[in-house]
């Protein structure tokens, strides 16, 4: 059964397609009314016409004139009048009771066939409050959301929102729920290096100094944290110290179980620096190379905004000067030009890659590879 309201709006809008549908129909007995009207009014201005001659308040001149053009007007409505009438009387009815049930019966059956008449409307309050079916993920986000605004101490739900911002591509509300779930459940190994990740799929594969503070706080809670292992050797490479990410990478591939599933990325990027396959199981291993420490890395996290800040523009300009003295290392370039862009130096950004045209000129491959990192920084 249609709710009253929609029954009434669907009454008035076949009403409304009904009259339509007849007003046409109506016209033309009016139409002739109107002309008769019209006949006898002329009618009446020719007889004043006569008399008004004839008196000699007009001359024979402006009396014919004026009887014209009333003959005109007359011979025009007497033409109206005597055009065939397209519809009979008996048509006109036939197309009457046509109008008043074939439209109605005929809606209706469209509506049976293709609507839903017995399925109840479903607003966004009520697909809101509904129990959720999995199918809906902007539901299901908006229904945490509203949680979490009447209950704003959740951390477990922010932890929960957190990872489906990342996949939804909601970059700037992954980071800010990771920094929310963190402060409100307290920090973990985990917790910092999904907040280190998400700092860098923002950033655009740029490990920045607010990333590298997370992989160091994850780091100090669990040196064995596979994920901020693998970024902070990222930030070492992309800060052109090949040797401590090759470093890094090694003893990641020392440490890992057989199987790990992230074992293949972290020999490539092995590979990438520069490094060498492991040796098998039955030969000497030599000690790794030395590297920061639990303890180190604890007390990298707890520095000031301004030494961290420090601590990156050192990595910066260590990769300058290396540049500087063997300028033919085209990676080198374009992850300085990165850096420059994330620390927020356009200036020295652009310069980076025309540094890295000068270095690299009449090599078409390498200027190709400019062009793509210069449209993909937005360096005009």
């Amino acid at each position: 059964m249609l709710p009253a309201p929609l029954f009434a709006a669907f009454a008035l809008m076949t009403a409304l397609a009904v009259m339509a549908v007849l007003w046409p129909l109506s016209r033309r007995r009016d139409l002739r009314a109107a002309n008769a009207a019209d006949l006898a009014v002329y009618k009446d201005q020719l007889a004043e016409l006569a008399r008004d001659s004839a008196s000699g308040r007009l001359t024979a001149e402006q009396a014919e004139a004026a009887r014209v053009e009333v003959a005109r007007r007359m011979i025009a409505v007497a033409d109206a009048q005597e055009e065939p009438v397209s519809t009979s009387p008996r048509r006109r009815r036939i197309a009457a009771v046509a109008a008043l049930l074939v439209i109605p019966v005929l809606g209706a059956g469209l509506y049976l066939k293709l609507g839903a008449p017995n399925v109840p409307d479903m607003p966004l309050s009520a697909r809101l409050s509904s129990p959720p079916d999995g199918s809906d993920v902007a539901i299901l986000v908006r229904r945490v959301e509203d949680h979490l605004a009447a209950n704003p101490n959740d951390g477990r739900g922010y932890e929960l929102l957190a990872p489906v911002y990342l996949k939804l591509g909601r970059m700037d509300d992954a980071v800010r729920a990771y920094a929310q779930a963190i402060r409100l459940l307290g920090p973990t190994a985990e917790r910092q290096a999904a907040l280190g990740e998400a700092l860098v799929v923002r950033d655009e594969g740029l490990v920045g100094q607010d990333a590298v503070r997370a992989f160091q706080a994850s780091l100090a809670l669990d040196p064995s944290a596979p994920k901020a292992r693998y970024f902070l050797g990222l930030a070492a490479e992309q800060d052109g110290r090949r040797q401590d990410a090759a470093a890094i990478f090694r003893r990641m591939e020392t440490d890992a179980p057989p199987n790990a599933p992230w074992l293949p990325m972290v020999r490539a990027a092995l590979a990438r620096n520069g490094g060498t396959p492991a040796p098998a199981a039955s030969a000497p291993v030599s000690a790794p190379p030395p590297g920061p420490g639990a303890a180190d890395v604890a007390a990298a996290a707890q520095l000031s905004g301004a030494d961290r800040a420090a601590m990156i523009q050192g990595m910066v300009d260590r990769l300058q000067a290396r540049l500087n003295a063997d300028p033919k290392d085209l990676d080198g370039w374009l992850r300085l030009a990165r850096a420059w862009r994330v620390l927020g130096d356009e200036a020295k950004m652009k310069a980076a890659l025309e540094n890295a045209r000068t270095s690299f000129a009449g090599d078409a491959a390498a200027q190709a590879q400019i062009d793509a990192a210069q449209k993909d920084l937005g360096g005009g």
